[in-house]
């Protein structure tokens, strides 16, 4: 006779027990020999020894599964606990795929430059991924960190983006500190909510294994044994972004994102982001991938969007050189 106590780690109890806990009566008729008593997320069972065992190695597929994939259908829980077959979770591995949604969508790569991204992400420790709106950078990137976190290759997740907007004039918003900065942060959670079931996530949060900060809050800290990622970095400024980068201890990955079109700094020159690819290219360690418009993956109106705006500012620009051309011109006279 022994006894184990099994957890769930934040799987729905209903997805196992069932409603009104029919799925755990028939789970008690598998293994009669066994008690079961099942409270939330810990199982206790009491028995012989090979059945507790082979029922563990049950349970613990369906957790394994259910982890991985984010979804547990009943036909999936059918094969994988009662007809001893695996071939449902087998069927959808794909070496493509970075992780599963909470809805069981996958994600990978949808471009070739998001393709490559993936690949420098796996061979380099600090990462630039550069470009417009709408092409995956910041997403990409979470799904990387998540499924690093996943694999346990970390102990943490750090999120973190410059709250240029919220500057001096964060007084008039309700709330503290945090309620205040959340609005600027939210492109975060939403990614993260798409990835990881809401209880698993709050249980991640609350025990700072997923940390989202504002940018000024990373300073005096050493980052180790953390997937680590700057989000919207062209509004962080030349000190801000060597205060960042200079956070990264051992056995951690950095992922720097931003768009050098959309910079709210008031003087673009004092970006950080235009001056690091500028110095930082080339070292061993370090990769800048550059996505295109040709890469946007939203609606289909962004890319036509973006190429607006870039034409318009083109024409801008060439303006203001034969402006001052023509100034230059009539001063020598």
């Amino acid at each position: 006779m022994t006894e184990k106590i099994i957890y769930l780690n934040h799987i729905d109890p209903v997805l196992i027990y069932g409603i009104n806990d029919i799925k755990l009566e028939r789970i008690k008729n598998f293994f009669p020999k066994l008690k079961i008593v099942a409270r939330g997320e810990i199982m206790k069972i009491a028995g012989d020894v090979s059945e507790v065992a082979r029922f563990e190695e049950k349970i613990n597929k369906v957790v394994e599964h259910f982890q991985k994939f984010n979804s547990l259908t009943e036909v999936q829980f059918e094969e994988l606990f009662f007809n001893n077959s695996f071939e449902v979770s087998q069927a959808q591995e794909n070496p493509d795929v970075i992780i599963y949604t909470t809805t069981g969508r996958q994600i990978k790569a949808r471009n070739k430059t998001q393709k490559i991204m993936i690949e420098a992400a796996h061979e380099n420790d600090l990462l630039f991924a550069i470009g417009p709106s709408g092409t995956g950078k910041t997403y990409m990137a979470i799904a990387l960190a998540v499924r690093a976190l996943k694999n346990r290759e970390v102990r943490k997740i750090i999120l973190t983006r410059p709250a240029v907007e919220a500057g001096e004039h964060l007084g008039f918003l309700p709330g503290d500190m945090k309620d205040k900065l959340d609005p600027y942060l939210q492109p975060l959670y939403d990614a993260l909510h798409d990835m990881i079931p809401p209880k698993r996530l709050a249980d991640y949060m609350e025990d700072n294994i997923i940390q989202i900060a504002p940018l000024a809050f990373m300073r005096g800290r050493t980052l180790d044994n953390a997937f680590v990622i700057l989000d919207e970095a062209q509004n962080a400024t030349v000190n801000q972004l060597k205060m960042f980068l200079t956070r990264m201890g051992a056995n951690s990955k950095f992922v720097v994102t931003g768009d050098l079109t959309q910079i709210d700094l008031p003087n673009r020159r004092n970006s950080g982001l235009v001056h690091s690819q500028r110095i930082l290219g080339g070292i061993h360690g370090i990769a800048i991938i550059k996505f295109e418009v040709a890469d946007i993956v939203r609606h289909q109106l962004v890319k036509h969007i973006v190429q607006a705006y870039d034409k318009l500012q083109e024409e801008m620009q060439a303006e203001n050189l034969a402006a001052r051309i023509q100034r230059e011109e009539m001063n020598s006279l």
